[in-house]
């Protein structure tokens, strides 16, 4: 079995170049340990017990450098505990709304966590952030019972390793403020690529070089497409579509390199 803790980031238009949906997922076996370096995280860096801990911002008695830090180990603890990490990565020109968006990249991450359940042979939970949309509830209702609807070879698709879809807060568990601050990092990444500050950029890299680990990779080294997904996979617009092959030349200058190729054309 494995938790996906799901989340997005770079909700707004006028602030980030990309929309973020991620998701963690964490094996049952090594969950109570992860749980449990996390408290020890906590106490290492004097985290009081009521402060809910996220990408930003900090506790006040922790300096920046201190506060970079705790995230460091709380990503080597999720490496550690054998995590997986997925992101959908979207250009917010293409998007029609955030909501509509936000509810088609949870059926993607639905869709490439079911088929890493499959590649392990096993099951898995969702346990979405929660936010607000009139449409969610039904819309997870369907995924649940019915699926994906509109693939491309058939109506529906049954998500038969996903054995449920639950909401979950900041606050409510450690793997909430693990998912936040690893979204958060995304986000600070993606925003550097965009905004080419050099410093800026020297921290992306550093940021990268700490989340290598929670990519799975092909048996050429790339990383799969499950863990990292441009989307959506075709992109006509050429003005896009260069965007989208910079920042995937970003992550492969950074060590990390995306199996996805950025397409105008279908190709599946």
């Amino acid at each position: 079995m494995h938790l996906l803790y799901a989340d997005e980031t770079s909700l707004d238009p006028f602030k980030h170049e990309f929309f973020v949906y991620g998701g963690l997922a964490i094996p049952c076996a090594t969950a109570g340990s992860l749980h449990q370096e996390i408290e020890r995280v906590r106490r290492d860096f004097k985290i009081p017990a009521p402060f809910v801990l996220k990408f930003n911002p900090g506790p006040d008695h922790l300096a920046h450098g201190d506060f970079v830090a705790l995230k460091r180990a709380l990503m080597q603890a999720a490496a550690n505990a054998g995590c997986t990490f997925l992101i959908t990565i979207s250009h917010h020109k293409i998007l029609k709304s955030v909501d509509e968006a936000r509810r088609g990249e949870i059926n993607r991450i639905a869709f490439h966590f079911n088929s890493f359940l499959a590649g392990a042979n096993g099951f898995g939970l969702i346990i979405i952030d929660r936010f607000t949309d009139k449409q969610i509830d039904a819309h997870l209702r369907e995924k649940f019972s019915v699926g994906l609807k509109g693939m491309p070879y058939s109506d529906t698709m049954r998500l038969d390793r996903i054995v449920g879809f639950h909401y979950g807060a900041i606050g409510q568990a450690h793997f909430c403020s693990l998912i936040d601050v690893l979204m958060g990092s995304t986000r600070f990444v993606i925003d550097a690529f965009s905004g080419a500050d050099d410093k800026q950029l020297a921290t992306a890299t550093a940021i990268l070089g700490q989340m290598e680990p929670l990519f799975s990779k092909t048996t050429h080294g790339l990383v799969s497409n499950l863990c990292i997904n441009f989307t959506p996979k075709v992109v006509k617009i050429e003005a896009y579509r260069s965007r989208y092959s910079a920042l995937k030349d970003f992550f492969t200058r950074c060590g990390i390199s995306p199996e996805q190729a950025i397409s105008a054309v279908r190709t599946y």
